[in-house]
């Protein structure tokens, strides 16, 4: 690489092909790459960069520098506020001003991009926390742009992250001004499979318009696999893209795209070739597999960002191999969301519902438009499971983790795609479906099942309790053997659909079957409880909703709801049914005659009053008199935060933060939407202060406080925070629990050090005892 030829740190304003990675620390990560391939001579729009030291400048000529490092402004008015209000300087004006007019004529278009020094680093990203701004004309545009990108640096979002990423220093900010390129095709491109790891492959994503339409989920992108070193399209897999993102006169304007153009191919194989010879060359520069974005305007290809790949999977060598060969081999039928790990090859029994499940030769691999509780014995004797439709947190994916299934939701037309009989491999990793190899298909009777192996993770000691999320018995003996301190959430709705056998439980009350119904289901309940010995299983209360109890025989009574994510379910329909909450009851009764490590929690608490209802109903119940039970209630409704000092005082001894649920109501989106699923993000600002809300009130009520969902496994930063704010436990898949509980090690050691720290710094003498 390149020796940088201007020292950036003695400069407010310098031209984007004078910087390279050297100066990361003072123009940041994404023009320091931009900069590093400029001066290579790939094909990256002409710009300049305003430094951090321009922005520290700025903020010391406002007065503003040392309010914003104190956290203390003298107004009323936000740090995000008093930035965007900020005057720049007049010299730094005719910096950014002369440097802006040197790239066009007077109006000249412009993309504005925020820069932190951090920012597309090989081990942090900051993506998406700080904003930019395209199509920018005229001085006064730029300047304004320019201060919104440094005003977003005190945006609630960025705040946020920074506290979770534990960021002490002063932050800074600088910012990328690139002639703007009117894109007719742009998209991304990956130079290793981030799916599978494969490094002899490469992946494109393509949309028509403006990139910001791939980048952002908007559009399902055409897919191409390309393979290394020759280029050879390997895959091209058609996207569904109804609209597009273009520049008309100026302006950005979102049109719709005609249904006959919608199943074209996006990008020409010329065009393809051109690329995939472009990233790998940019991969050789680094010497590493790059993460690029790239558009075409009038034929001309541009880079116009790059970062490492940080998230490439390690496969077990000889699991790569073989997926090496089926990929060249095999052509992928479907293509989702890879929702249970491992791989497996059957062959395709479609069903369209429950009923046909009797279809189901074990070992088949079941395909079917969705899944829902009364699903699970199908499910049981499925080899793998494929939706069309679905999210990892779908019913398929969640009993098909549990019972070892691969699992691949969201594929839109597997049920229309894959016909009965033909012999697939389903790998629930990468979330492809692919046609196995021919040669296999006399011999392939039964399914053939590959789970990943996974390091072992060294067992660590943690104060915070790291519990399990179960839905089934079949997992229960095996999961009990791992370092898991209980379950803290059984969903009852398999076993409830298991013991109910196809019946509404009005019906199976009203032919009196009340008692076979409690036998079965204690005997479910009894295995996991005994699984787990002394250990807690926290059991969630029936929780179906209408359009799930509508699919049972009798169901027809159900009433139709246009929306039963939030509907008739939880305490509220036990209020209005009590002779269903008494089965639960009945059913914890019985089992806790033999396992008194069993506890009740009620689900969907929205109001005061409703609890009480149901409590009364439990203390008229026999089991009411058992003092040893603990009582949860679910913290899925943003209200609980109001009323937990009310519960505490009612009897309620915990609450579990159901993170999902919590998530859909505190931002406004239904967590199963295709459409809205970028808005949907469990580390927003406002979910995580509801969060923090709901531990704080808690604990000062003497409630134990858990946190159920993957973030925690996932995001190491959540971690830590949770930990910092006083949560008993979380609990999480049997798959994430190693990673779970060394998160929480690692957070609980840090804070323990910081605390050392600050203490020896108080008192030095004591290091000398």
């Amino acid at each position: 690489m390149k020796a940088s030829s201007i020292d950036a740190r003695r400069r407010w304003v310098v031209p984007i092909d004078a910087v390279g990675p050297e100066d990361a620390p003072t123009v940041g990560g994404k023009a320091a790459n931009l900069g590093e391939l400029r001066r290579s001579n790939f094909p990256v729009p002409p710009g300049f960069v305003i430094t951090t030291c321009g922005y520290l400048d700025a903020m010391e000529a406002s007065g503003l520098r040392d309010d914003l490092k104190s956290g203390e402004l003298p107004s009323t008015r936000s740090a995000e506020e008093a930035v965007t209000a900020s005057l720049v300087p007049k010299a730094l004006q005719e910096q950014i001003i002369d440097a802006y007019r040197a790239l066009g004529p007077s109006g000249t278009r412009v993309a504005v991009r925020s820069s932190a020094p951090a920012e597309d680093a090989s081990d942090t990203s900051y993506a998406g926390i700080h904003e930019s701004f395209t199509n920018v004309a005229g001085d006064e545009g730029l300047i304004d742009a320019v201060r919104q990108c440094w005003a977003s640096l005190w945006s609630d979002r960025a705040l946020s992250y920074r506290n979770l990423q534990g960021v002490a220093d002063e932050p800074s900010l600088a910012v990328v001004v690139q002639l703007m390129v009117d894109s007719d095709q742009s998209g991304v491109v990956f130079t290793a499979d981030p799916r599978t790891g494969a490094r002899d492959r490469m992946v494109i994503e393509a949309a028509t318009g403006l990139g910001e339409v791939v980048v952002g989920g908007q559009v399902e992108p055409d897919t191409y696999v390309v393979s290394k070193p020759d280029f050879d399209i390997i895959d091209v897999h058609i996207g569904s893209q109804a609209f597009a993102i273009s520049l008309s006169e100026g302006t950005e304007k979102a049109s719709e795209i005609p249904l006959s153009q919608r199943e074209h191919q996006i990008l020409t194989d010329d065009q393809i070739h051109q690329l995939a010879a472009l990233a790998a060359a940019v991969e050789e520069h680094y010497r590493r597999p790059q993460d690029l974005e790239f558009a075409y305007s009038g034929g001309q290809l541009w880079l116009v960002q790059t970062r490492p790949i940080t998230t490439l999977s390690e496969q077990p060598e000889a699991l790569a191999e073989a997926q090496h060969d089926v990929g060249e081999k095999a052509r992928v039928l479907a293509q989702g969301l890879g929702a249970g790990p491992g791989t497996a090859t059957g062959r395709v029994r479609v069903l369209r519902s429950v009923a046909d499940g009797r279809d189901l030769v074990d070992g088949e691999i079941l395909v079917a438009p969705m899944t829902r509780p009364d699903w699970l014995p199908v499910l049981r004797r499925a080899a793998a499971i494929v939706t069309d439709g679905g999210g990892i947190t779908c019913h398929a994916a969640i009993v098909g983790r549990e019972l070892g299934r691969p699992v691949v939701v969201g594929t839109r037309t597997a049920t229309k795609d894959l016909a009965d009989g033909t012999l697939i491999t389903v790998d629930g990793t990468a979330g492809t479906v692919i046609a196995a190899d021919s040669a296999t298909a006399d011999s392939s009777k039964n399914a053939t099942t590959t789970m990943p192996r996974t390091m072992p993770t060294p067992r660590s000691t943690t104060a915070t309790s790291v519990y399990v999320n179960l839905a089934t018995p079949e997992a229960a003996e095996r999961t009990a053997d791992t370092d898991v301190d209980g379950v803290g959430l059984l969903r009852a709705e398999f076993l409830i659909m298991d013991a109910l056998e196809g019946l509404h439980p009005h019906t199976m009350i009203a032919r009196g079957l009340h008692g076979e119904y409690v036998a079965k289901m204690s005997s479910a309940l009894s295995r996991i409880a005994a699984a787990f010995g002394a250990r807690p299983v926290i059991y969630r209360a029936i929780d179906l909703r209408t359009n799930e109890f509508a699919h049972l025989e009798g169901g027809d009574i159900e009433h139709h709801e246009d929306n039963p994510m939030i509907g008739y379910r939880g305490c509220f329909r036990y209020v209005r049914e009590p002779e269903l909450f008494a089965l639960d009851l009945d059913v914890i009764a019985e089992t806790r005659k033999n396992y008194p490590n069993v506890h009740l929690m009620i689900p969907f608490v929205r109001t005061e009053w409703e609890l009480a209802r149901c409590l009364a109903q439990l203390d008229a119940h026999p089991l009411g008199a058992d003092h040893r039970m603990l009582r949860w209630v679910m913290a899925e409704i943003p209200s609980v935060a109001h009323w937990i000092p009310r519960y505490a005082a009612m009897g309620i001894d915990g609450v579990s933060i159901g993170t999902n649920d919590l998530t859909q109501l505190v931002l406004g989106v239904d967590r199963d939407s295709e459409i809205c699923q970028e808005l949907f993000d469990t580390m927003d600002p406002a979910v995580l202060e509801t969060i923090d809300t709901i531990i704080e009130r808690a604990t000062l009520a003497g409630m134990t406080t858990s946190l159920c969902g993957q973030a925690v496994s996932t995001n190491p930063t959540l971690a830590e925070h949770l930990v910092r704010q006083g949560i008993t436990s979380v609990s999480v898949t049997p798959d994430a629990v190693d990673t779970a509980r060394h998160a929480i090690a690692v957070a609980e050691r840090r804070i323990i050090l910081a605390r050392a720290r600050s203490s020896g710094r108080r008192h030095p003498s004591r290091w000398l005892d």
